[in-house]
């Protein structure tokens, strides 16, 4: 469900833990933060993480923000501190296959809604970077650049993107032709020269539109099913059928 938080006087001295505390004050805690790592690659999992930290705990976690913002190595560090200190939290991974089938928005709508199931301790209030998310079991509120507002949801950020990081890393290893321990499957110049040249891999996600076009230059079919509304439909050259299409209708 969806509601306002009843208004509550925020201290700015308290930074991005102004609005946890006020929540907190009134009654509504514990209050859990949830953020994605991913929606924009064009291969490897997206990986959703909810974290839910101390009151109190300000003064542990100086430097928490949007894990887009912190170095590599900050990162690591803030994601050690998160794992110690933290309340709560839970991680998903929301495989490459899944993210073709349901489409990436649905599938970061499903694994939030996940992400905040899996936590032991039931949140009072749920902060969310950026959108709605419908169906969550208890009050929510999405927050516009929650990731730098919001402690909890920052702490959320780091745990995301470091997972999904060390994935990336792991993958480099058996598919080093992409550069992923690089760019992490952004499309990065590097990574679309590299597509472009190899093809996908099974790691990359077919409902996104370069990825299907490369595929189709080299002759490659989907090897899992793929959303129909993302990427086929935007493949049809000259009015005939790509493999993408052709994959689609056989297991629709």
């Amino acid at each position: 469900m969806e509601s306002r938080p009843p208004r509550a006087i925020l201290r700015r001295d308290s930074g991005n833990w102004a609005l946890q505390a006020a929540l907190d004050r009134r009654g509504l805690g514990p209050v859990a933060g949830v953020d994605e790592a991913g929606r924009g690659a064009c291969a490897g999992p997206l990986v959703i993480a909810s974290c839910v930290l101390r009151p109190g705990d300000a003064a542990r976690f100086e430097g928490l923000t949007d894990s887009k913002l912190l170095t590599a190595a900050a990162r690591d560090r803030m994601y050690d501190l998160v794992l110690r200190r933290a309340l709560d939290y839970a991680v998903v991974v929301v495989p490459v296959e899944e993210v073709d089938q349901l489409g990436v928005h649905v599938s970061n709508i499903e694994g939030m809604r996940r992400a905040i199931a899996q936590l032991r301790v039931h949140p009072g209030y749920v902060l969310i970077d950026g959108f709605r998310v419908p169906g969550l079991t208890a009050p929510s509120i999405p927050v516009i650049k929650g990731d730098q507002a919001v402690a909890c949801v920052a702490a959320a950020s780091v745990l995301a993107k470091v997972t999904r990081d060390r994935i990336m890393t792991e993958l480099h290893e058996s598919l080093p032709v992409y550069g992923f321990d690089e760019h992490k499957g952004y499309c990065t110049g590097a990574h679309s020269a590299a597509l472009a040249a190899h093809g996908p891999s099974p790691a990359h996600r077919w409902s996104y539109v370069n990825v299907a076009a490369a595929g189709m230059a080299h002759g490659l079919r989907p090897p899992h099913p793929v959303a129909l509304s993302v990427a086929a439909a935007a493949v049809v050259q000259n009015g005939r059928s790509t493999p993408v299409e052709q994959e689609e209708r056989e297991t629709a």
